[in-house]
Formats: structure tokens, C-alpha cells, sequence
């Protein structure tokens, strides 16, 4: 259990944070628990035993709000903690010399983040809440003690950072040997996927980020993107309206996907 010296010691460069950067890093905290948490068999928890329960409970310190447009985590940052979003929508992106943005990814209920801190003890993208969002912020230390006892944690563990490296290599895949409506059809199954492992429905979902955002993703233009959509819609593969979603032939989209089933996207 975290005693009050290290609770004082983890949270101040985290509030430091919050007032260089304003409101805009503002957000309510409180206590969280993994064992009662609705996303516990996609994040940390998985595969744990009840007794172990107890100690994974205590991995998570905090419970943080990030309002919609809020950053949860900047670029150059220092790392000290992971955050498991217990609901709502993230990007991650990092920022070119000239200010524009290149997504990197996109983050829903049950995934962790902050992965990349690891090796530097910085971190190298931000964070920024596409919706209302809640985050759990897990202190790594402790993690890494908690993992030492708990085998199942440890395997976890390494799974979650093994998704993230085969993230990363699907989105090189992805960017570099598939035509714009391949990226595209990918995209839309990968979203599908994830849904469905989350207990919504796989076959219509809003999109939470912007088709420019999905451009900056699969570097494609914006034009690009809403002619895709459009072509989409003439040949039956989707209905779209604003960012609300359906998908009407799942094979088709496959097919179009390249024979993926959206396990190149992420």
C-alpha cells in the first residue's frame, strides 16, 4: 500500500503539470478499484486469480476526469505512471516542427497507455481526451513490485506492452503497403473489433474522431478520407451520417481490407 511520502512524491510532478499547462490538464481525482471495474478482462486484472484481487486493487492510486479537448499526458512529460482509460476515447499524436499533428493512435475503454515512457523515463507523445473521459493512474514502481508476486500481472503485462509492439508494426504495414481504401476498410473492421470486445455492438458505432484525425492516422488527406466514405456508401459496404456508422457487408469490407480482418490498425 502507498504510504503518504510516496503519494506526496508522485503526485507533484503530476500537479506540476497541470499548472504549467492550465485548465486544460485540470481534472478531479478519487480512488479507484480493479476488481470493480466493467473493463477489468481487457486491462491489468485479466487472467488474475480473486485472492490476488486485494493487490491489484492497490496498483491504482488515483481515478482522474479528462474533460473532452482536456491532455491527459504531454509530450516530454516525466514518466512515472500508466493509465488504464476506464471509459471514453484518446488520441495520441505527436507534433512536427511546423505544428502539425501526426496521429499515432487511438485509445478506448480497457487499453493502457504511456507505454512509451518507459525507455527515456519521458514521455514522447500526447494525450488528448477526444470525449469525456476517465483514466486510472497506476504508479509504475508500484506495478513493478506488485508484478514481482503476482506472476499472472507480470504475464499481463507483457502482453498489453506485446499489443503495443504489434500495434506499432501494423500501423507501418498499414501506412506503407495498402492502397487508401484498403487503410480505410482496415480501419473501420479494426474499430469493429475492438467494439465488440468491449460488449457493443460490432456493426454500428459513432466515430469519436474527426475525418481529418482519421487521415492524420492513415496519412491520407482529409479529401481523401470523405471520398472514401462516399465510394463506401455507393457500393453498400457502409451507412454514414456525421460520425454515426453502420457496417452492411462485413465481408465485402474484408475484402476490400485486403483479406484483413482489422488487425493492421489500432
Amino acid at each position: 500500500m502507498l504510504n503518504a511520502e510516496m503519494l506526496r512524491e508522485t503526485t507533484a510532478p503530476l500537479a506540476g503539470s497541470m499548472e504549467r499547462c492550465g485548465p486544460e490538464r485540470a481534472g478531479q481525482a478519487w480512488r479507484a478499484q480493479c476488481s470493480a471495474c466493467s473493463m477489468q478482462n481487457l486491462c491489468l486484472p485479466r487472467g488474475i486469480q480473486p485472492g490476488d484481487l486485494k493487490l491489484i486493487d492497490e496498483l491504482v492510486y488515483t481515478q482522474r476526469r479528462v474533460k473532452r479537448g482536456q491532455t491527459l499526458i504531454e509530450a516530454g512529460d516525466p514518466f512515472r505512471n500508466l493509465y488504464g482509460l476506464r471509459s471514453g476515447f484518446l488520441k495520441s499524436f505527436v507534433s512536427a516542427e511546423d505544428g502539425r499533428e501526426q496521429v499515432i493512435g487511438f485509445h478506448m475503454a480497457g487499453d493502457i497507455v504511456g507505454f512509451e515512457g518507459i525507455d527515456s523515463d519521458r514521455h514522447s507523445r500526447t494525450l488528448t481526451a477526444l470525449e469525456d473521459s476517465e483514466v486510472c493512474i497506476v504508479l509504475f514502481h508500484n506495478l513493478e513490485r506488485t508484478a514481482a508476486r503476482v506472476p499472472a500481472l507480470q504475464r499481463q503485462f507483457y502482453r498489453m506492452m506485446s499489443r503495443e509492439i504489434v500495434r506499432e508494426q501494423g500501423l507501418m504495414m498499414l501506412l506503407g503497403a495498402m492502397s487508401a481504401e484498403e487503410r480505410m476498410a482496415a480501419f473501420l473492421l479494426n474499430l469493429s473489433r475492438r467494439f465488440a470486445a468491449r460488449g457493443f455492438s460490432q456493426h454500428e458505432f459513432n466515430l469519436r474522431m474527426t475525418r481529418e484525425e482519421i487521415g492524420s492516422y492513415l496519412g491520407l488527406t482529409l479529401e481523401t478520407v470523405s471520398r472514401g466514405f462516399s465510394r463506401f456508401q455507393e457500393r453498400g459496404l457502409i451507412d454514414i451520417k456525421q460520425r454515426r456508422v453502420k457496417l452492411l457487408d462485413m465481408n465485402l469490407l474484408e475484402r476490400t481490407a485486403g483479406g484483413r480482418k482489422g488487425d493492421t490498425a489500432n
